[in-house]
């Protein structure tokens, strides 16, 4: 596995919520999705993987959503893709930004824990 999308993960979720508890939602909607990505990338290296538009990662969280359906990845994917489409859009209120964020996170989480 390369060590570079895990550490990418780690920075771009430190990022993100440095800039969402500054408000800049719009540059923290792009950071989470880049951790969300990230993560997916580094699950899909240890399988031999490597990934790299857009959807090559959908497609592998669906691969992964049927191996563990119990982690809700088409629900963490959706609402991290949402929050990349707001990075071009500026259209989420802050609070919708929070909660599709803390979906992610988990997501994130217990993606961590299939390294």
């Amino acid at each position: 596995m390369k060590a570079v999308h895990p550490k990418l993960n780690l920075k771009y979720l430190k990022d993100a919520d440095t800039l969402f508890k500054k408000g800049d939602y719009v540059q923290a909607s792009e950071k989470y999705w880049g951790a969300f990505a990230q993560i997916v990338k580094a699950v899909a290296a240890t399988k031999g993987v490597k990934l790299g538009e857009h959807r090559n990662i959908i497609e592998f969280v669906q691969e992964l959503s049927k191996e563990h359906p119990e982690l809700n990845l088409t629900d963490a994917l959706a609402k991290a893709r949402y929050l990349h489409t707001n990075f071009y859009e500026d259209e989420l209120p802050h609070e919708v930004i929070a909660t599709y964020a803390d979906t992610v996170k988990e997501a994130i989480g217990n993606l961590n824990n299939l390294l």
